[in-house]
């Protein structure tokens, strides 16, 4: 959009799903909007600490960025149980949140995906259609710096518990990451079907292809491109990813059962 929107404007703009920090083209790739973060950070900087209470409990934070409210009319459902929504964050219709569960500013969740127990979605990260995010998952925040690409999850991906998804790691459609799985814009992922390393940088951060079906891992240490003798003789591994295959029937079929239940 062309006019740059400052303050509540720009966070009940956020929470309509009207504005979003980062978007899809139909080339796949994604643009982010600087913009949108630059403002963000500005309403934290102007916002001034305000005291706030619910029942016996009491609160300190930013005056502007809140936690938001829902009505049926969102048709997002969060379950009663120590759940929390900033304000600036989208949740489209058939949104489910359990509890406890935290979305922070500037996120965007799309139709149909479950945030389950324990689960995070940091600042400006863009979740997908019908992607779920297991217990205990945690999507990171990337606020700044503000041209950084937040943390993206494809439509249809599945992100098993315990996992973490960092430093604007892009993790393509209807990919799925299996329980323990840690990402980061450097971590080192082996494709085994395709015989190559994926990596990336803070610069460029990583990217999972669509479909992959990506399981914890480790490798040797090696200097120079020599394995260290001194770790092997030790059994000293660092961790890794590993994409084992790619998505067929017979994973969709495992996944169906997810979506029949919820």
């Amino acid at each position: 959009m062309s006019e740059r929107l400052t303050g509540t404007a720009l966070l009940e703009a956020l929470e309509q799903g009207r504005v979003r920090v980062a978007e899809r083209g139909a080339d796949g790739a994604w643009t982010v909007h600087a913009w949108v973060k630059e403002e963000i950070l500005a309403v934290f900087r102007a916002s001034p600490l305000v005291e706030s209470s619910a029942g016996s409990l009491t609160f300190v934070d930013k005056r502007d960025i809140g936690p938001r409210s829902f009505s049926l009319a969102d048709k997002v459902r969060v379950v009663p149980g120590g759940s929390s929504v900033r304000r600036g964050a989208y949740l489209a219709p058939g949104v489910i949140v359990m509890p406890p569960a935290y979305v922070n500013v500037g996120a965007f969740v799309d139709e149909g995906s479950m945030v389950d127990s324990h689960a995070l979605v940091g600042s400006c990260a863009q979740i997908g259609k019908r992607v779920h995010l297991s217990a205990a998952c945690q999507i990171g925040g990337v606020l700044e710096p503000a041209g950084a690409r937040p943390v993206i999850i494809e439509d249809d991906a599945f992100v098993g518990g315990n996992t973490g998804v960092y430093e604007g790691v892009l993790v393509r459609r209807g990919a799925v990451l299996a329980s323990g799985v840690i990402l980061s814009a450097s971590t080192v992922v082996y494709d085994v079907p395709n015989r190559r390393e994926l990596r990336g940088s803070r610069e460029a951060p990583l990217e999972i292809p669509e479909n992959a079906v990506v399981v914890p891992g480790t490798r040797a240490i090696a200097r120079d491109g020599v394995a260290d003798s001194w770790a092997m003789l030790h059994h000293v591994q660092i961790a890794c990813a590993v994409i084992v295959k790619y998505r067929d029937a017979r994973t969709d079929r495992a996944t169906a059962l997810e979506e029949a239940l919820r």
